[in-house]
């Protein structure tokens, strides 16, 4: 069973204040200058020129800035960590993404009402399962590379009617959930693919009690 003096000792190698001030800056930054809109050119509207809420694409630096937590100086060692260790990582990284969500959502509620909440710890979600895949795929100094990937259609081609657009979907959108769900299973199993995982664990050769060390 996971302790609490455990999960403290691994927020505090991992930069979890850090991040969580970060998260924490994001959120009111969206509930004071979330209506702000920004104008972009769109090719999804006849190359007219919209306005997009500056609230849409602040779930995205929030991720970024939460996927850092799931990092630390010593990764090459805790890959090759056991299961205890393992169980203490994936606590510590559901309890911050627990604490970062919460405080969004009621920032953004109180700001927005609640269904703005609910899609913007939604988006929250789902770019941070794409920073975690990308953090696997490209390494912990480009896990922003496929979330901003991502947002780029998302500015430039939506209108903010399409289905794939999960920014502007209804808060119980089951496309958007399922997106959100789809990437954050993808980033978690992709953090917790390590190659002693993925390889199996070497057997553990015992000595018989003739043998010389």
């Amino acid at each position: 069973m996971t302790s609490r003096a455990d999960l403290l000792r691994l927020a505090r190698t991992r930069r979890a204040a850090p991040v969580l001030t970060g998260v924490a800056a994001v959120a009111l930054v969206s509930a004071v200058l979330g209506g702000w809109l920004v104008p972009v050119p769109s090719f999804g509207a006849g190359t007219e020129t919209r306005g997009v809420p500056f609230r849409t694409e602040l779930p995205l630096l929030a991720a970024v800035f939460l996927a850092a937590a799931f990092s630390g100086p010593m990764d090459d060692f805790e890959a090759l960590a056991g299961a205890r260790f393992a169980r203490v990582r994936r606590g510590y990284g559901a309890a911050l993404t627990a604490l970062a969500c919460a405080f969004s959502f009621v920032t953004e509620s109180v700001a927005a009402g609640p269904g703005a909440g609910v899609v913007f710890v939604r988006s929250l979600l789902l770019w941070l399962g794409l920073a975690l895949l990308s953090r696997r795929l490209l390494g912990q100094h480009l896990a922003w590379a496929l979330p901003v990937a991502s947002a780029l259609p998302l500015v430039w081609f939506s209108s903010g009617t399409e289905w794939w657009d999960w920014t502007w979907a209804p808060a119980g959108s089951p496309v958007g959930w399922g997106m959100a769900a789809a990437a954050l299973l993808a980033g978690t199993a992709a953090a917790a693919a390590t190659r002693w995982r993925l390889r199996g664990c070497p057997p553990v050769r015992r000595r018989s009690r003739g043998s010389r060390a």
